[in-house]
């Protein structure tokens, strides 16, 4: 399994200057060679190859007076940045053919000089090394100040180098990891992820939502109502957007930072964890979409994915339409939809009085216990 290990960066002075080279050096050969080919599209030329591509616009480029600073950078990122663009198309193409499932692929955009995301990446071509001091050694950008919290567990295929919209840097590390198994639990749990509680598991267990951008609302309104009054062009403003990007850099943090310890709470105490597959998007186009986005649901549900992957747990996601509100846990009787205000209901059939949270985890995990299959190849259905 591949992961990415992240750390921050510090650099210098000098070596600020030499990323911001990098990153545009980058952006420039991206751009020349999304233009080059929607210029052929047009003219009705065929199609430019990745090999005839890499040639006018790295070998060829940097022979003449218009793109000669291309030395200046280290020709690996150059080259990660056309493969960057080659893979846009290809995605592209195989999205519009039908092959790439999931949503409609856009075609490659250019890059913008004003983007708050700068990136680029060193493969092992560019033999990347990190010193016995613990730095970061960069070709033509020298060796970078690196704060390390956990070591990398293999040697690493490739680094990405980062610069985010508060001006911080970090250095992502692509990693080959092994299968670490945890003993063996006899749990299973079922996992509703909700907005009045930020989950709710089938043990009873209710996890409270921390409303990370709810509670930094008032700090952030401060900080762009301070944006808004600074002149365009000016020192001030350019400070004042900083501020403002910190700010949501920390709330971005803090929410990671939950996601990642939740997770590996749950992979680590239950055997088996059956989620229910939400329609995230749709729920972002409603009236709920700000309170949607700031639970973060889909990254939580990437982090028990690949958890229960590497520690030898199993995962699984339910059906989005499980009538998981409507139905009993205890006698499975579908009791008839319910308005969101009514938090506690009893069976018409059974007589049990349900929390709606806990009963709505509760048929997650009935439900995914019947979508398994047991040794003799038949489904395991949950005793009534």
């Amino acid at each position: 399994m591949q992961l990415r290990y992240n750390f921050r960066l510090y650099p210098t002075a000098g070596q600020r200057l030499a990323l911001a080279k990098a990153f545009g050096c980058a952006r420039v050969v991206f751009n020349d060679g999304l233009r080059l080919r929607q210029q052929a599209h047009e003219q009705g030329l065929p199609y430019l190859s990745d090999g005839d591509l890499f040639k006018r616009m790295i070998t060829q480029a940097k022979k003449t007076p218009e793109r000669a600073w291309l030395g200046e950078v280290s020709a690996v990122v150059l080259q990660q940045a056309l493969a960057d663009l080659n893979t846009a198309f290809r995605n592209f193409f195989a999205s519009v053919s039908g092959k790439r499932k999931g949503p409609k692929m856009a075609p490659p955009r250019f890059r913008s000089r004003k983007d708050t995301r700068q990136t680029v990446r060193f493969t092992r071509n560019a033999r990347f090394a990190i010193t016995t001091g613990g730095k970061l050694r960069l070709p033509k950008i020298g060796e970078v100040t690196l704060r390390w919290s956990r070591d990398l567990p293999s040697e690493p295929s490739s680094v990405t180098v980062t610069k985010d919209a508060s001006g911080r840097y970090f250095a992502s590390f692509v990693v080959e990891t092994g299968d670490e198994p945890l003993p063996e639990a006899t749990s299973q749990i079922g996992v509703d992820l909700g907005l009045t509680h930020f989950a709710v598991l089938s043990d009873g267990r209710k996890i409270d939502n921390p409303r990370f951008l709810r509670r930094a609302e008032r700090r952030l309104k401060k900080a762009q109502k301070a944006l808004s009054r600074k002149a365009k062009g000016s020192a001030n403003r350019r400070k004042a957007v900083v501020k403002v990007a910190k700010a949501h850099a920390g709330v971005a943090d803090a929410r990671r930072d939950h996601h990642h310890k939740l997770s590996t709470a749950i992979i680590r105490d239950d055997q088996t964890v059956y989620v229910e597959d939400l329609a995230v998007n749709g729920l972002a186009c409603t009236r709920l979409a700000k309170s949607v986005h700031d639970v973060g649901w889909s990254a939580f549900v990437d982090m028990l994915e690949y958890k229960a992957a590497r520690y030898g747990r199993t995962f699984a996601k339910v059906g989005r339409f499980l009538p998981s509100s409507q139905t009993c846990s205890v006698c499975f009787v579908i009791d008839g939809p319910k308005p969101l205000s009514v938090r506690e209901w009893t069976c018409g059939a059974c007589q049990t009085t349900h929390d709606q949270d806990v009963n709505a985890s509760r048929i997650v995990l009935a439900a995914g216990r019947a979508e398994r299959r047991n040794a003799c190849g038949g489904t395991v259905r949950p005793a009534a």
